[in-house]
């Protein structure tokens, strides 16, 4: 009877390939096979390091029926590593499945680790990262995306999101709409070409991308809630503030700037956010 094979967890680099490991290198030529979330993706790979070995698809829409059949071939003795299509597997990507239906079935896991895009986004950002909160992707649909939100605004610890470049505009305006104006660190490109590190506020990022299209994909570093200065308002109550305004006669562009020097919130945060509830 043959022993059964192992699986071995193969973080790949995020953008550079120099950053892939000797030990993840020597993984990848050594296994019977390479289960991948994307085939072409991690075929680029293999022939940018010379290895040629068999692609198996395993990714989010085929996972469960591919998990089955991938642990059947690693019970009669051979090797496999699974690749996501860049960072550490699991984490927001396809692989969870499999290393659970592995672990159930007695195949011994081996994680080879390395770059990750949460890890590599806090060690730049700047911001307290003793603790933080990692949470991935935002639902697309709108009303999800704030009901997510709005069960983690009063979370003290460091908040971490992934998104991709069609979406960022409209979440920074949730965020900056139900979290209030914080510190965010914008991670683009990390470890590619044009990468970029942005310590700003959400205020300042609405503006930003409202003038300039994002392009690249973004992690998004953001303050966790800190306790309010007695007197402070939120966006809510700015927007308030300056709707309170124009009932007094003031032009919306006049109550806008006068909120404005009250809350710190720019004048044009507010005049959006005050235009919007005024339909």
């Amino acid at each position: 009877m043959n022993e059964q094979g192992t699986l071995y967890v193969v973080a790949t680099p995020i953008g550079n390939l120099g950053d892939l490991s000797p030990r993840a290198l020597e993984t990848l030529q050594t296994v019977d096979f390479v289960a991948a979330e994307d085939t072409r993706v991690t075929g680029k790979l293999l022939n940018h390091f010379g290895i040629k070995k068999p692609l198996i698809s395993c990714q989010k829409y085929n996972e469960r029926e591919r998990s089955d059949q991938l642990i059947v071939r690693m019970q009669a003795g051979e090797n496999c590593a699974f690749c996501s299509d860049a960072g550490t597997p699991v984490i927001s990507d396809p692989g969870g499945m499999l290393v659970s239906r592995a672990l159930d079935n007695g195949i011994t896991v081996v994680p080879i680790c390395g770059p990750s895009a949460v890890v590599t986004a806090l060690s730049v950002c700047g911001q307290h990262c003793e603790r933080f909160c990692f949470e991935g992707f935002l639902p697309t649909p709108k009303g999800g995306r704030k009901k997510r939100l709005e069960e983690i605004q009063h979370e003290k610890r460091t908040l971490v999101f992934y998104e991709a470049p069609h979406k960022l505009q409209r979440s920074l305006h949730d965020f900056l709409e139900v979290l209030g104006d914080r510190q965010i660190t914008i991670c683009r490109e990390m470890t590619k070409l044009h990468e970029e590190i942005w310590r700003t506020t959400l205020s300042e990022a609405v503006i930003h991308y409202d003038e300039n299209a994002p392009r690249g994909e973004f992690v998004l570093v953001i303050a966790g809630e800190e306790e309010k200065a007695t007197g402070e308002m939120t966006l809510e109550e700015a927007v308030e503030r300056a709707l309170s305004l124009t009932e007094e006669g003031m032009t919306l562009s006049e109550a806008a700037k006068t909120a404005a020097k009250e809350c710190g919130f720019p004048k044009s945060v507010i005049y959006r956010a005050a235009s919007e509830e005024n339909g």
